[in-house]
C-alpha cells in the first residue's frame, strides 16, 4: 500500500470515529427557531455545504478566447506581403 492510501484510510478512521461520538442531540437555534437536532447532523451539514463553497470558489474560470487578437498576432496588419513564396507559385 501507498502512503497515500494509508493516509486517506488513517483520516477516514478518525473522521468516522469522531462522527460516531458525536450523535447526541443538542439545542439548535436557528433565526427564530429552537430545536433540538443531532450533533452528526450539523457536522454533516456544514461539511457539505463547505465542500460546495470550496468547489465553487476553487474552480478555474473559463477563459475566453480572442480570435481576433490571435489572428492579428500571426499576421501583421502593416505588413502586406504575407503569402509565402510557395503560395505565389501557386497563384502565378
Amino acid at each position: 500500500m501507498s502512503i497515500k492510501t494509508i493516509v486517506i484510510v488513517v483520516i477516514t478512521v478518525l473522521l468516522t470515529a469522531t462522527l460516531v461520538q458525536n450523535t447526541d442531540k443538542v439545542p439548535f437555534a436557528f433565526l427564530f427557531a429552537n430545536f433540538y437536532i443531532s450533533k452528526l447532523t450539523i457536522m454533516i451539514v456544514v461539511a457539505v455545504v463547505a465542500f460546495i463553497l470550496g468547489v465553487m470558489v476553487g474552480r478555474p474560470k473559463k477563459a475566453k478566447f480572442d480570435i481576433e487578437g490571435y489572428h492579428d498576432n500571426i499576421h501583421k496588419k502593416d505588413d502586406p506581403n504575407t503569402l509565402s513564396d510557395e503560395d505565389r507559385e501557386y497563384i502565378s
